[in-house]
């Protein structure tokens, strides 16, 4: 397929799945459960949880009960006491919540985040200096914990392309009829794509990108494509190249 027709394709899906009907229980995506609340906590929980089977994922969160943030922590630790999804035990459901609800009580992701980010407007710095705010403020090691929170890499070249953060950045910068828009302090131009491993098969198929690694420099390759494209929005092509893959309209 040529880039000409790759980017025609893409319009009109962007163009076609710009509607709510997208996020439905036979259309399953985190976002569904994030959409519901509108807050900023809870999204980031969904979108840290957003790994593997979509439905099961949708499933899970659904059994979530995210009142607990303004709970004790104490309660917090009694609700999930058996709780657990794939890599994470119910210890590391209890700490992602109370780490969030600490969160909570000293200031705003989006400020956080800010902090990192305002310098030179680069979104890898905002998520590092988020991040190491994340572990610090509760400091609960173990493995599962340590996947589903993320950390930061000694250098970008041995970064993975930390999908479920810049998922859940597209969530809080974009606004659309799917994405939330709850942020005003980073500038969607900024974004970096949300890769995983369907999203960068799609993207080898459709010639969008020629590294044949799935790491941090195919995020900004592929990023930087979109933004031949769209240079104001180039994570709005996100969605739409997902589903491509997800309903195998491209495999």
């Amino acid at each position: 397929m040529k880039l000409s027709e790759a980017k025609a394709l893409l319009d009109a899906e962007v163009e076609k799945r710009n509607v709510r009907s997208e996020l439905s229980l036979e259309k399953p995506d985190p976002l569904l459960i994030a959409s519901k609340f509108k807050d900023e906590t809870i999204a980031l929980i969904c979108a840290l949880f957003a790994y593997g089977n979509a439905a099961l994922i949708v499933n899970f969160l659904a059994s979530l009960d995210f009142s607990l943030l303004d709970e004790s922590e104490e309660n917090i630790r009694k609700t999930f006491a058996s709780h657990y999804y794939r890599f994470q035990k119910p210890e590391d459901v209890i700490a992602l919540f109370i780490a969030m609800k600490r969160l909570k009580e000293i200031d705003s992701i989006e400020n956080i985040f800010y902090e990192g980010y305002k310098k030179e407007h680069n979104i890898l710095d905002g998520m590092w200096y988020f991040i190491e705010v994340l572990k610090n403020i509760y400091t609960h090691q173990t493995q599962g914990y340590s996947f589903l929170v993320g950390s930061v890499p000694k250098k970008i070249n041995t970064a993975g392309t930390y999908k479920r953060y810049m998922m859940y950045l597209r969530w809080m910068v974009r606004k659309d009829s799917l994405d939330m828009g709850l942020w005003s302090k980073v500038d969607k131009k900024d974004l970096l794509m949300p890769l995983d491993t369907h999203t960068f098969k799609v993207s080898q198929k459709l010639k969008l990108l020629k590294r044949k690694s799935y790491d941090m420099k195919a995020v900004i390759e592929l990023t930087e494509r979109f933004r031949k494209w769209d240079k104001t929005d180039p994570v709005k092509y996100d969605f739409a190249l997902y589903r491509l893959g997800q309903e195998n309209i491209i495999t």
